[in-house]
């Protein structure tokens, strides 16, 4: 099995873990260590996730977070914050559709790679006009209790056809869904609930496996 450290394929679908949201009421330090452990399984990508921290909080916890993807190639988001992302050493920001625009968080930020959450396909072009880096889009599969707001792999085939920057999906992706994904040229996705029900390097390998399988046709 390659190391984080190992390049992988142009072509390889990127794995992002979410964080959970549970830091405010949780051990800080557990969560270091689960995402740390994802990225020595080689996750590609850890996404900074936690609104309800102080900024304060949240900056010593993206720092801990850096301090420990330092021996690895995972790259690292944080949600909504450049200048927490700027501060602490992060690669990049992931801004919400509701957030900062596109455009201000490049040009007040320029080091920072600048990811557009987006819930349609004209959300998707108008990050992409806005310079976007990549596209996360989502919900693509429903979720408990949010199945309603499944946007499905049609529109995240109109997206990923609608722009030229990288699209990825977010919303109900695990490791079986990934053969859907592909084939709706999503280039990677972004999962919670996976790195919460086992451990890293069996999601890890679980999600390197589907990359070469074939969409259901159910």
């Amino acid at each position: 099995m390659p190391s984080a450290a190992e390049p992988r394929r142009a072509d390889a679908f990127v794995v992002t873990m979410v964080t959970d949201g549970g830091a405010a009421g949780a051990d800080a330090a557990a969560l270091v260590a689960r995402v740390v452990a994802a990225a020595r399984a080689g996750v590609d990508v850890v996404q900074v996730r936690e609104k309800a921290l102080t900024d304060r909080a949240l900056l010593g916890l993206v720092s801990a977070v850096r301090a420990g993807l330092a021996s690895t190639a995972t790259r690292l988001l944080v949600n909504g914050r450049p200048d927490v992302a700027v501060a602490a050493g992060a690669d990049g920001v992931q801004v919400p559709e509701e957030g900062l625009p596109v455009s201000d968080v490049k040009r007040a930020f320029p080091s920072l790679t600048v990811g557009a959450s987006c819930h349609s396909v004209e959300a998707a072009r108008r990050a992409a006009a806005e310079g976007a880096d990549f596209v996360l889009l989502g919900p693509v599969f429903g979720t408990p209790g949010k199945e309603e707001r499944a946007l499905g792999i049609d529109v995240l085939a109109a997206a990923a056809a609608a722009v030229t920057v990288p699209v990825f999906a977010i919303g109900g992706v695990t490791p079986a869904g990934v053969p859907a994904l592909r084939a709706a040229g999503a280039r990677g996705g972004a999962a919670i609930r996976p790195f919460l029900e086992g451990p890293a390097d069996a999601i890890m390998r679980a999600f390197r496996a589907a990359e070469g399988g074939q969409p259901s046709s159910t």
